[in-house]
């Protein structure tokens, strides 16, 4: 017996309902069971079984770590498009709760990673499914996204070769907007930042004789006021803030032989951002050296700045439209940074935003929740971003 049009549509419908469950429970699976940067060992693992019965053409594991890259060819020559989610989790105790909150405690996805890797994982349903008519289709899972170590990690890695790709997509969901809008932006996405460490060491002295020390508070004093200055000479956006301070130790009869100063040195353009750290290096060492103290800079969580390139925009956004989804063009780039950046900075990249909802808590509070309505949307997007370059 043949079904009846409407009775395959039935069946159609089911079955992409099955498959929306599945990528939903996957999601709130990887939330129970977060793990932060470096860490992403199980997480991966979870990852990797989900694809082994979509038969990739391709599976390279310990990319940059605990990184992932799912590939699946065309039938013939073509561009090479990657598609990034991130491993990792936050260090942050989980205050919601949903029936699956965090099981591991002071870890928690509150940054909605476990709701990207679903959608990558979606988007892998749907070329296990129909492969691409040419090139090849990348679907990368990052770790160590939060700490900015992770695509670096992937870049160095020798296998990275294997699917350096002629474009690369990335989307990161965004509280505050409405639910399912796309959040776009031409050149710059999201600034560039560094964190640097101060370390400032003079000698250290009874405080009743500071005379004969060298304490370092006059000059922790000095950069404080006029390190955040800095950015004042630059063209664009750029912004030093001071996160930490600390001088000596609590012992009220010694005057300190050491201090500590730490930023955040952010900035909308790169070549402005190297430029900021050069500034910052001289004025330290200025200082440092008129107050006769030795300096060490060290530097952490550091990331590029997410550069939207011209022709993956222009695939991107026309995708987008034709696919009649709200679209924002927002009018300045966000001042916090993504790890994606880096492989902005390598070759054509694209990264936009997808609104998770007006009262959704913002990333990082600990009543965060991905919302499992985006999954779709994702899915939708990137697979047609990624037939409309390779098909």
């Amino acid at each position: 017996m043949v079904p009846k049009e409407n009775q395959v549509f039935t069946l159609v419908e089911i079955f992409k309902k099955m498959i929306l469950n599945q990528l939903i429970q996957l999601r709130q699976e990887l939330h129970q069971t977060p793990e932060i940067a470096g860490e992403e060992g199980n997480t991966a693992s979870k990852i990797l079984s989900f694809f082994s019965k979509m038969g990739p053409d391709e599976v390279i594991e310990n990319l940059g770590g605990f990184g992932l890259a799912f590939i699946f060819k065309g039938k013939t020559a073509g561009p090479r498009t990657l598609f990034r989610a991130e491993l990792d989790a936050l260090p942050i105790q989980e205050s919601g709760n949903p029936s699956y909150k965090s099981k591991i405690d002071g870890k928690g996805h509150l940054c909605g990673h476990d709701g990207h890797m679903a959608i990558i994982c979606g988007l892998g349903e749907k070329l296990a499914g129909q492969r691409p008519e040419k090139g090849e289709l990348v679907l990368l899972f990052q770790p160590a996204e939060e700490t900015g170590e992770g695509a670096r990690r992937i870049l160095e890695d020798p296998k990275f070769q294997r699917i350096k790709p002629d474009f690369a997509f990335a989307l990161h969901n965004l509280p505050g907007f409405p639910l399912h809008q796309l959040v776009i932006r031409k050149d710059t996405f999201a600034a560039g930042s560094i964190g640097m460490t101060i370390t400032l060491t003079g000698k250290t002295s009874h405080a009743a004789h500071p005379e004969a020390g060298i304490n370092p508070a006059n000059a922790i004093a000095q950069l404080i006021q006029t390190l955040p200055q800095l950015p004042e000479k630059l063209n664009g956006f750029a912004l030093v803030t001071v996160i930490h301070a600390e001088i000596g130790s609590l012992a009220f009869g010694t005057s300190a032989g050491r201090g500590y100063l730490s930023l955040t040195i952010r900035a909308f353009d790169q070549e402005e951002l190297d430029i900021l750290i050069q500034r910052i290096e001289e004025k330290v060492k200025s200082i440092s050296e008129s107050e006769k103290l030795i300096f060490e800079i060290s530097y952490r969580e550091e990331f590029a700045v997410s550069q939207n390139d011209p022709e993956a925009a222009t695939i991107a956004e026309s995708t987008m439209k034709e696919l009649g989804f709200d679209i924002y063009d927002k009018p300045e780039p966000f001042r916090w940074s993504e790890d994606f950046g880096l492989f902005s900075q390598s070759g054509p990249a694209y990264l936009f935003g997808l609104g998770s909802g007006e009262n959704c808590p913002q990333l990082h509070e600990p009543t965060y929740d991905f919302p499992d309505e985006l999954i779709e949307t994702g899915v939708k997007l990137f697979e047609a971003i990624a037939r409309k370059i390779n098909q």
